[in-house]
């Protein structure tokens, strides 16, 4: 199995190495990176997929199309391309319509967790028309791989959806505890953001939901308040802001529910 990585930076360099100790034939090309041990280095895009039954785009999602479209002219018949970059549903489905015609299966790989420390072994979910296959090369070599049925987009469009969950609450957490640090209640926040996520499940999704609908009107009047205190202890209130411009828009479709009502 020859597999070309466009892209050895952190995570295609953790990736490509593991690969070739899984035993696979392993070419690469990046402009910045000198490839791993056991990685064939090539001097470019085209260079490295011309022999390549599997392609690898680990580069970024401002460069996948750039680095299909300098492959595209030698990629071999029957090859897969898949694209493991953290882009959006609609940049995926561009690369496929690319290799439309080009006897060429793209594959949408989602990367579900951070590559540094797990490498091959990062849990993977793919779509698109090559999917099967690549799972089945891939979990050859031991990779973790989980098929999402549909075109390319649907399995990114998971991971992205998850991360507006994690990174928003994430942030939130980060723009909280820096508040509380200065407010010197550090230590009674942090207990209190624990106790609140350990009591999380499905019933606690709709609440969250329901209640802010039901109660946008008070809840951005809370979170203005909130606002002023972080601007207050010398935080910019960035999260803060944004869930009371949130709510402030419910509130407004909840006044023009209000009307309707009474047309």
């Amino acid at each position: 199995m020859r597999i070309a990585m466009l892209g050895l930076g952190e995570a295609g360099g953790e990736i490509a190495r593991d690969l070739v100790r899984a035993g696979a034939d392993v070419r690469g090309f990046d402009p910045l990176v000198s490839p791993p041990a056991g990685v064939e280095a090539r001097s470019d895009d085209a260079d490295a997929v011309r022999d390549a039954d599997l392609v690898l785009s680990v580069n970024s999602s401002h460069d996948a199309r750039t680095a299909l479209e300098n492959a595209l002219p030698v990629l071999a018949r029957g090859a897969i391309w898949a694209d493991l970059n953290t882009a959006s549903p609609g940049l995926k489905r561009a690369l496929a319509d690319l290799l439309t015609g080009h006897d060429v299966p793209v594959v949408d790989v989602a990367l579900m967790a951070p590559v540094p420390g797990r490498g091959l072994r990062t849990p993977m979910l793919v779509s698109g028309e090559g999917a099967e296959r690549y799972a089945k090369i891939m979990s050859g070599f031991g990779a973790e791989v989980t098929v999402q049925p549909g075109p390319a987009g649907e399995a990114i469009s998971r991971k992205l959806l998850r991360s507006v969950f994690y990174k928003g609450l994430a942030a939130a957490v980060v723009e909280a505890m820096a508040a509380a640090e200065v407010a010197g209640c550090a230590d009674w926040l942090r207990g209190n953001i624990s106790a609140e996520l350990s009591g999380f499940d499905e019933r606690t999704i709709d609440r969250l939901i329901d209640g802010t609908h039901r109660h946008a009107r008070r809840r951005a009047d809370e979170m203005t308040a909130a606002g002023a205190q972080l601007d207050e202890l010398g935080i910019e209130p960035r999260v803060a802001t944004a869930a009371r411009d949130l709510l402030i828009a419910l509130r407004g479709r909840e006044k023009l529910s209000d009307q309707e009502k009474s047309a």
